[in-house]
């Protein structure tokens, strides 16, 4: 039993030793950035997952009929803030996600290297890794998407009943007052579907960078050049994308405060009845539009700041060797 507790003990020290928290704040920095710069794109494709079509019109939600009419649509009834609309909790909800994503993932990929970030993992361990850091994310992060999706469903400024969020901690209140915390957590379970969009991007990720240094000669965990990590981060997003975004659709209806849908089964065959397979594809083009920009934005900002990182204690470790 006690050899149990000592293996059990030194497991976690070990664990913890690995982490490091320049990740996190790298993470922290593009997710912020990136929701800030793309946060209209991101409405967009909210209002569009949650559009049943023509044949079944909402009182509360407008009717766009493309990207370009939704901008003009929100612009004209809520100004330019409006294209602003749940801004707070998405920046909040990146940073954290994005921070919390590449900490738990970066933490746990050196701890399975043994601290060798020389020694290659493979594709189904990279997937496992990411798998834990989504699942982790997710359990912390949902309520801000939540507070998210409600924001961004508040169509209009001029009557109260459309306006019936201020801000992202009121937001949080007030589904917590009317809902409880299951209300918090709504769309958890398509989230943690959707743990597989994570692990498919980083995973890809991971392979297209090792692929690309072995064909060079050079070791996996060779610093790239800018430009290469932008493309082999747009290029694993989009084949994450592809293959997982109806998870996405279902999650904002979900989430969403103007229609009810008893679970996540009833949601999908609502869709597919009323909307068929093009249902489970709203939003798409909105979503390509901001997810590779945003993706760039994010692996670029945090390459950049790990970078400057290295760089800075390099630095410090030579003047501590003149010393």
């Amino acid at each position: 039993m006690d050899s149990s507790k000592q293996r059990t003990t030194s497991g976690a020290s070990s664990l913890i030793s690995h982490i490091k928290l320049e990740h996190m704040a790298a993470g922290v920095t593009g997710g912020v950035v990136s929701s800030i710069a793309l946060h209209p794109l991101d409405l967009l494709k909210v209002r569009f997952q949650v559009d049943e079509g023509p044949n079944h019109k909402h009182s509360a939600r407008p009717q766009y009929r493309g990207i370009f009419h939704a901008f003009r649509t929100i612009v004209q009834s809520d100004g330019w803030k409006g294209l602003y609309r749940g801004v707070t909790p998405n920046v909040t909800g990146a940073g954290l996600s994005w921070g919390l994503y590449f900490l738990f993932y970066n933490t746990t990929k050196t701890y399975m290297q043994d601290g060798d970030t020389t020694k290659n993992l493979g594709p189904g361990k990279h997937m496992f890794i990411a798998s834990v850091a989504g699942l982790a994310t997710l359990t912390i992060a949902n309520p801000i998407w939540v507070s998210k999706t409600r924001m961004c469903l508040q169509y209009g400024s001029g009557s109260p009943a459309n306006a019936q969020f201020v801000g992202m901690w009121e937001t949080l209140y007030n589904v917590y007052r009317l809902e409880g915390v299951r209300g918090l957590y709504r769309g958890f379970l398509p989230g943690v579907f959707g743990i597989s969009h994570g692990a498919l991007q980083f995973m890809a990720y991971e392979e297209l960078k090792t692929l690309y240094n072995k064909q060079r000669n050079q070791p996996i965990d060779t610093r790239l050049t800018s430009m290469e990590y932008l493309t082999f981060a747009a290029l694993s997003k989009m084949f994450a994308a592809a293959t997982t975004y109806p998870y996405q659709v279902v999650r904002s209806r979900l989430q969403e405060q103007h229609r009810s849908y008893n679970g996540v089964w009833d949601c999908v065959k609502q869709i597919w009845v009323r909307e068929s397979f093009r249902g489970m594809f709203k939003g798409l083009n909105a979503y390509m539009l901001h997810i590779v920009p945003n993706i760039m934005i994010v692996f670029g900002i945090y390459e950049a700041v790990l970078n400057i990182h290295a760089e800075m204690r390099l630095e410090q470790d030579l003047a501590s060797a003149e010393e």
